[in-house]
C-alpha cells in the first residue's frame, strides 16, 4: 500500500459521490431515530471538503486530510461535524511525516481515528454509533498485513447492518430506546460509504 496525496483526494471525492447519491437515504435513517438532518449535513460537509481540496495543490496525504477534517468540523452541523472531523484529523496527524503512507501507518492512523472519536463522543462499541463500523474495520486492518478491498467492504457492510439489531444508548437516538432497534444507525451508514470509497480508491473494487 502506497497511499499518497492523490489517493486521499480520490478517496474523499468518491466518498462525496456516495454521500450525495445517498443523501435522501441517510436522512430517512435519521428521521426514524434522530433529528432528520444527517444526510443534509453530511452532503454539505463533503461537498465543501471536495470544493476545498479541488482548488489546492498538495504534497502529502496528511495535508489533504487535514483540510478535509477542518472543513467537516466547520461545515457539518450537529454532532457529526466534530466526530467525522476528528476521524480525518487523527488520520492526518498519524500520516504526517510519512509519504507515501504504508499499510502499517494507515492501520495506525485508523486506530488513532477510532480512539479519538471514542474519546470525543465518550462512546464505546455496542452503543449504535459510527464506532460500531470503525472498530471492526480497524480490527480487520490489524489482523492483516496488506490492503484487501473486498474484505474491507465486507467487514464494513456487515458492521453497518449489525447496528440494526442494537439499541441506541448514545446520542440523540438513545431517546428512542427500544424503538431504535430495527434501524441502521445513520453515522454507521455514512462510515460504510467512507470505507466503500476507500475500497474503490485503493483496491479498484
Amino acid at each position: 500500500m502506497e497511499f499518497q496525496a492523490q489517493d486521499a483526494i480520490q478517496w474523499i471525492g468518491l466518498t462525496n459521490e456516495k454521500i450525495q447519491a445517498n443523501k435522501e437515504y441517510l436522512t430517512s435513517l435519521d428521521q426514524v431515530i434522530g433529528d432528520s438532518d444527517h444526510g443534509i449535513n453530511m452532503s454539505r460537509g463533503f461537498q465543501e471538503a471536495v470544493n476545498k481540496i479541488s482548488g489546492e495543490s498538495y504534497d502529502t496525504a496528511s495535508d489533504v486530510l487535514k483540510d478535509v477534517a477542518m472543513t467537516l468540523m466547520s461545515k457539518v452541523g450537529g454532532a457529526s461535524g466534530p466526530l467525522f472531523g476528528t476521524l480525518f484529523l487523527k488520520l492526518s496527524t498519524t500520516f504526517k511525516g510519512n509519504d507515501p503512507v504504508d499499510y502499517a501507518t494507515f492501520t495506525s492512523g485508523l486506530e488513532e481515528a477510532l480512539s479519538g472519536v471514542m474519546q470525543r463522543g465518550k462512546a464505546t462499541k455496542g452503543e449504535k454509533t459510527l464506532v460500531d463500523v470503525w472498530a471492526p474495520v480497524v480490527e480487520h486492518f490489524k489482523q492483516e498485513n496488506a490492503f484487501q478491498a473486498d474484505k474491507i467492504l465486507e467487514v464494513a457492510k456487515t458492521a453497518m447492518e449489525n447496528t440494526k439489531d442494537l439499541m441506541a444508548t448514545k446520542g440523540r437516538a438513545a431517546y428512542f430506546k427500544e424503538k431504535s432497534i430495527g434501524h441502521i444507525d445513520p453515522g454507521s451508514a455514512s462510515s460504510y460509504y467512507i470505507f466503500e470509497a476507500l475500497a474503490e480508491a485503493e483496491g479498484g473494487y
